[in-house]
């Protein structure tokens, strides 16, 4: 029995359940959950991935910038960053036109982590839009990126 169909039928999971915004909040916190279990082997969570997948669209970021475009806490920049130079998926090197600042780079091992996560992330997507069919989620996805580009930048 899953959480859903226990209180379907009751009038605040209805009420719930027609608020847009409460949607996509728990579609939010499932798509989370399925990744960061896929991701559990690793030790890295979603947030570690997102900063990973930003990087590998470019030649690096200031942390500044990270946590501008990632919509992150600075404080929480400083951590995931510490815990993928860890890993040796990310470095820090000096920014070339200020050569105080630095400037966190991907590395090949980055580059090789996301190359193998993937397979991992389709099936994450799969199973969360399983109810879907392909032109389905395509509209969802045009929907989604309308809303995300006018409201997250």
């Amino acid at each position: 029995m899953n959480a859903t169909s226990i209180d379907a039928d009751e009038p605040w999971m209805r009420g719930l359940h027609a608020d847009t915004g409460y949607l996509l909040y728990r579609l939010g916190l499932r798509s989370g959950q399925l990744f960061n279990t896929s991701l559990q082997e690793s030790g890295l969570r979603l947030r570690h991935y997102a900063v990973l997948r930003f990087l590998a669209t470019g030649e690096g970021a200031l942390q500044r910038e990270l946590s501008t475009r990632l919509g992150y806490d600075p404080s929480a920049i400083v951590g995931l960053v510490d815990d993928l130079e860890k890993l040796g998926f990310a470095e820090r090197r000096p920014a070339p036109d200020d050569r105080r600042s630095r400037i966190v780079v991907l590395t090949e091992n980055g580059r090789a982590f996301l190359r193998g996560t993937e397979a991992a992330g389709l099936r994450v997507t799969n199973e969360l839009l399983a109810p879907l069919d392909q032109q389905e989620r395509a509209t969802l996805h045009a929907l989604l990126l309308r809303i995300a580009e006018d409201g997250l930048n």
